[in-house]
């Protein structure tokens, strides 16, 4: 199959695959997504094989607005709609109930929830609304990589796999959305984003919770995320907490550090060895699968040292992602 890569005056090229039931990427704020008509089940079960996707992970449903989620939810709670008009559209996908019959089992794992994101880029908008439905939207990467922020990305792990790419340029977050579980009493953030817990709980006036447990083997997971591993490239990540531990690292021509920058000037390896996160958390996060990336192409790297940060709930998501790439290890001197 040829990938083609589709520009904005292309877009109903790309339209035109998906109502066929051919996979097209598209962009996102946060990373690009792969989609599939979400009624289609023939097609989203083409989701999981291009990815290589465990069949019980469920998707997220992309919507082009509140009103085309409220065809496939079976209701839409007053605080998901004070969500809605304080974050969407936006790094927020919400998880709620399913209306029963209205998406196909390969959506929602068979549980009663399906989670719905409404993306803040006006190309992927503009391509559910001439659709006229909504799209599934893992991430557009083959599963257990890191996720796609440019339409290179996607191209490198998919050519061949999927029918087409709308190339939005450069993604702005680089980290998945904030997802929420409005299914249960108490609100929980099953996984972290850009828009962090308390600016949650502040909209909505209560307590907002944050997941910490697993998911066991036998069980199917509200979300993405949440129970295989995640974002690893082909080295091992090792996580150093301390900005003063990376100067007790033994560094090889194997060796790649993923720093802010000021860091990485003491750092005595050649600049290949290097890649810059940036000068804060904020450009850290933006940079992170970025730098996972480009140490996944150079096959003399053995090991991968990256910086990690305690900033409270602001870190959290590169955290989270962090912490998946790296299976938990962190520097140990």
């Amino acid at each position: 199959m040829e990938t083609q890569i589709f520009d904005k005056s292309e877009l109903d090229k790309a339209v035109d695959l998906l109502a066929k039931g051919e996979l097209v990427a598209f962009p996102t704020e946060t990373v690009y997504g792969l989609g599939a008509i979400a009624t289609n089940e023939k097609a989203v079960k083409g989701v999981y094989a291009a990815k290589g996707r465990p069949s019980d992970n469920p998707l997220i449903v992309t919507v082009a607005d509140e009103a085309m989620m409220e065809k496939y939810a079976k209701e839409v709670p007053q605080r998901a709609k004070k969500l809605i008009e304080k974050f969407w559209p936006g790094p927020l996908t919400i998880l709620l109930f399913a209306k029963e019959g209205a998406l196909p089992t390969a959506v929602t794992g068979g549980l009663k929830t399906v989670a719905f994101r409404c993306p803040d880029d006006q190309l992927t908008h503009d391509l559910i609304a001439k659709l006229q439905f909504p799209i599934v939207g893992p991430s557009a990467n083959t599963s257990t990589k890191p996720s796609p922020t440019t339409a290179q990305h996607v191209y490198h792990d998919l050519k061949g796999k999927i029918a087409g790419i709308v190339d939005g340029g450069p993604t702005r977050v680089g980290l998945e959305s904030t997802i929420i579980d409005l299914s249960v009493e108490t609100p929980i953030v099953l996984r972290p984003g850009e828009i962090t817990p308390e600016q949650l709980s502040e909209a909505l006036g209560e307590e907002v919770l944050i997941n910490t447990g697993k998911v066991a083997d036998k069980d199917i997971p509200k979300a993405p995320g949440m129970k295989y591993r995640h974002y690893a490239p082909s080295a091992p990540v090792v996580i150093v907490d301390d900005p003063d531990d990376f100067a007790k690292v033994e560094y090889t021509e194997q060796v790649g550090v993923m720093a802010l920058g000021s860091i990485l000037k003491q750092i005595d390896l050649p600049e290949q060895n290097k890649f810059n996160l940036g000068e804060n958390l904020v450009q850290a996060d933006h940079n992170l699968f970025n730098g996972l990336r480009y140490f996944d192409d150079k096959a003399n790297i053995k090991q991968i040292f990256v910086q990690g940060f305690d900033e409270g709930q602001t870190s959290l998501a590169y955290m989270n992602r962090l912490s998946k790439a790296a299976a938990g290890h962190h520097f140990e001197k």
